[in-house]
């Protein structure tokens, strides 16, 4: 009596679901109009081949929402007060027309670019990936079976929306020690991710239009962050001391807010010296204005120690330093966080209460224990010495194999370096060449607000083996031979 009605076995709705969702579709694309009687429960359980249970339930969710009605004696028909819409009516995806959007959505969308995503398998050369082959999986185990034993109480209700107190102490007690950054557990808040961390500060600390030096070339994370409050990025220029101060005074000398990466810059590697740390200070103090710290890698160096945040030097409240976990675990965890100046915890502690979700219970919960029992501290011990090899054979290999054709820059921190290419060289022709040997690798240009002086390519040596680099190497060199 209904042709078109047809109920799928293999399905994995259950079959009453499956025939109200199908005559519910039929109705309210007017093919069974109000007032058209429906076949007897039985009559459409024996077409259905289902039970008369199953079609009785059908009708009665459908006499539930209205779009049903029954008569006694008489039967169940289509309700009158259905209304079904019209004809010509055209799905807003086909005719391109929308309700109006944001602002947000309409505008600013449009100057996001992607952030790179990685392969599940780490090939030569992907950035911002750790080595999983080397990760302590027996002790996150471990510490993972330790929490799900603990009290239900404690696992199955809501999170903090700032942080499991365990582990902001735990990320205090780090930072002191490993990144000589001295703070108090209720300056520290805990977040999904350091990105997540770059929204909240952006919701928090900017207005539409506030202009924010960002280093260019620069992070696309945090700048996609800052684009989506509305924020005017001011493109700074980057040399071998970091962010060219000087260059941002002249360009915009009353900023609301500046984005830095000083332990190793993203994506070029250098590292903020002294001075300029100093000068970005005194300018903050002079514009009244913030500073945001990514320093996404700054457990990882490899020659001299380091210097210390920008955070451990800003006497005046003036910056937000932002780490995270993805780098030194493993992305999947999404756990970040930030450290902000005392006269901030207040707003955060509010804003957060009052709009956020907290972050996974479990996760936070395990990296305070990785902490507390000194593992994290020791897993970073080892992943410095096991990038430094990488590192070293990424070099070393270039040396044997580019012939100029890409000149790499040494690098004391991070994931990854640069390598340049020579002047002249067609930067988009030479990223589809080494994509198509199979190689994971971006364009510097890719992270440009603004054009740069030189063209090269990021190459990540932390993921994978000496020897799988090495191969990296040749596949690479070969791609550019064949360029002429």
């Amino acid at each position: 009596m209904i042709p078109t009605l047809r109920v799928e076995r293999d399905d994995a709705a259950n079959l009453s679901m499956q025939l109200a969702t199908h005559l519910r579709e039929l109705i309210l694309a007017g093919d069974l109009p109000p007032g058209t009687r429906l076949p007897a429960s039985r009559v459409l359980a024996s077409e259905q081949g289902v039970s008369r249970t199953t079609a009785v339930a059908a009708y009665e969710q459908l006499t539930s929402e209205g779009l049903l009605v029954s008569r006694v004696g008489a039967g169940t028909y289509i309700s009158d007060e259905v209304r079904t819409p019209p004809a010509h009516r055209t799905p807003f995806e086909a005719d391109g027309h929308l309700p109006r959007l944001a602002h947000f959505s309409r505008e600013i969308s449009e100057q996001f670019f992607p952030r790179l995503t990685h392969p599940c398998s780490p090939r030569p050369f992907v950035t911002g990936m750790p080595a999983f082959d080397a990760f302590p999986m027996a002790q996150w185990s471990r510490l993972s079976a330790k929490y799900w034993r603990g009290a239900r109480a404690d696992i199955m209700s809501y999170p903090d929306a700032t942080g499991l107190p365990e582990l902001r102490m735990a990320i205090c007690r780090h930072l002191r020690a490993n990144r000589g950054l001295v703070c108090e557990p209720e300056e520290v808040f805990v977040f999904a991710g350091a990105q997540d961390a770059f929204l909240q500060i952006a919701q928090m600390l900017l207005d539409p239009g506030d202009r924010v030096w960002m280093e260019n070339p620069g992070a696309i994370g945090a700048r996609n962050a800052f684009l989506s409050r509305g924020a005017e990025l001011v493109p700074v220029p980057v040399d071998a001391e970091g962010l060219d101060v000087a260059a941002g005074r002249r360009a915009c000398p009353n900023m609301r807010m500046a984005f830095v990466t000083p332990a190793h810059q993203h994506p070029m590697g250098y590292t903020m010296s002294r001075d300029r740390r100093f000068e970005l200070l005194a300018a903050a103090e002079e514009s009244g204005a913030w500073i945001v710290e990514d320093d996404y890698v700054g457990e990882f160096h490899y020659g001299r120690s380091p210097l210390p945040p920008l955070k451990a030097l800003d006497g005046a409240g003036r910056v937000v330093y932002v780490g995270t976990f993805s780098k030194a675990l493993f992305p999947a965890i999404r756990l970040g966080y930030a450290v902000v100046p005392s006269g901030l915890v207040d707003i955060f502690e509010r804003t957060l209460g009052a709009a956020a979700h907290g972050v996974s219970h479990a996760m936070q919960s395990i990296v305070a224990d990785f902490i507390a029992e000194g593992h994290f501290s020791a897993h970073l011990r080892r992943m410095r010495d096991l990038y430094r090899t990488r590192r070293d054979a990424l070099l070393a290999a270039g040396a044997r194999h580019l012939d100029g054709r890409l000149m790499l820059l040494p690098t004391e921190t991070g994931f990854h370096t640069v390598g340049l290419l020579p002047e002249g060289a067609d930067e988009a022709r030479v990223v589809e060449a080494v994509s198509a040997a199979g190689l994971a690798t971006a364009p510097l240009s890719r992270f440009a607000l603004s054009p740069l002086a030189v063209k090269g390519l990021t190459l990540g040596f932390s993921a994978v083996a000496p020897h799988e680099m090495e191969k990296g190497v040749e596949r690479l060199a070969a791609a550019l031979r064949a360029l002429g």
